[in-house]
């Protein structure tokens, strides 16, 4: 059962797989203090986990999160799997009444996120999706600066996520394919900077794209290029790339009144802003700016703290999934205009939509 502790009580958290990707869970944890105690390790591979354990001091480890449910009291569960196996082991956590933090992607399709959002609201558990980009104060303050309309409104967008992945990085089991996978670049990599897009300037409207494969041994896409229209009218380019030599993550967004660019390649700081004023509007945009919030690094230890806060004021933790979710159809609708060739509207991919239940639909324009 999820407790109604007071702030100051431990809340107990398991981490389901013991990969790269839980290690930086954990550490975020731990920077968290006294607010939460990792109580078990859980991974199909015993050696991993056994592994995992003696670093990070956890005591217990199990092959299933059954095990561990069945024995001891959860509050929240840390799911940090391959995509496949997302939506099984949430709806068993959320069925236990502990609570999610899950890894992105969600799912591997609208589809299955949309049984998960079934099973969330069956339970007195919650869901919160991975998305640490969201909780720099960099992002923080450009959202409240478009929020409030104090520079403008919002003309232009340029999202690039150009990485690179040797051919090795595709021979894990797991990686390159959309039934395991759930996609390529714009999926597992994109998505990122994808949801912060959304977290700026809101809805979006309709998307047009084109994806390619052809120097990877792989069944996904490695490069897609999409249009995006927003809700006020303004226009987003968006690349993912997991073939660039030179990797960045570049994200531009021209205001009315300012030019706002971030560039990184894995996490940001304030110092990875740089803001550039129209001519004679230097003073308030050097005053929007200046606001709170300053000095937090995009980090899981931002959002995890965020989680443990909602969840101590009784509310819905952030990411929540039906948000993750939204985030989730433009990746959906980046697949489907580049496989059909056809612009893609928000709303459009719903249950009588090949690409509902699949990422690649009617099937990858190289098959």
């Amino acid at each position: 059962m999820v407790p109604t502790a007071p702030h100051s009580a431990a809340r107990r958290a398991v981490v389901v797989g013991t990969g790269a990707i839980a290690h930086s869970h954990v550490r975020a944890l731990r920077a968290l203090g006294e607010r939460v105690e990792v109580v078990a390790a859980v991974d199909l591979d015993a050696d991993r986990a056994a592994a995992f354990a003696a670093e990070w001091s956890v005591p217990r480890t199990a092959a299933t999160l059954t095990e561990v449910l069945a024995g001891d009291e959860v509050d929240l569960v840390h799911v940090c799997t391959p995509p496949s196996s997302h939506v099984e082991l949430s709806r068993e956590a959320l069925a236990a009444g502990a609570s999610v933090v899950l890894e992105k992607p969600v799912a591997l399709s609208l589809a299955e996120t949309d049984r998960l959002l079934a099973a969330e609201r069956a339970s007195s558990g919650s869901v919160a999706v991975v998305s640490q980009h969201r909780f720099g104060s960099g992002v923080q303050r450009l959202r409240s600066i478009v929020e409030d309309g104090s520079l403008g409104r919002p003309l232009v967008t340029t999202c690039l996520t150009q990485w690179y992945r040797s051919d090795a990085y595709f021979q894990v089991p797991w990686r390159g394919s959309f039934a395991v996978e759930g996609g390529g670049t714009t999926m597992g990599h994109g998505i990122h900077q994808l949801d912060v897009l959304l977290a700026v300037l809101g809805p979006w409207e309709e998307v047009s794209a084109m994806a390619a494969r052809g120097s990877r041994p792989t069944q996904t896409e490695e490069v897609s290029v999409a249009t995006v229209r927003f809700g006020d009218g303004s226009l987003a380019s968006v690349v993912n790339s997991a073939v660039s030599v030179r990797e960045t993550t570049v994200m531009r967004f021209d205001l009315e009144l300012a030019t706002v660019e971030l560039t990184h390649l894995y996490g940001y700081g304030d110092d990875d802003f740089r803001v550039t004023a129209a001519p004679g509007h230097e003073g308030e945009v050097e005053t929007a700016w200046a606001r709170e919030p300053r000095g937090v690094p995009s980090s899981h230890e931002a959002q995890f703290r965020a989680v443990l806060d909602a969840l101590d004021a009784g509310d819905a933790p952030p990411v929540a999934l039906a948000t993750a979710r939204d985030t989730l159809e433009l990746v959906a609708a980046v697949y489907a205009s580049a496989f059909t060739g056809e612009p893609v509207r928000r709303g459009q991919i719903n249950a009588s939509n090949p690409f509902w239940s699949a990422m690649d639909g009617t099937g990858a324009v190289w098959r």
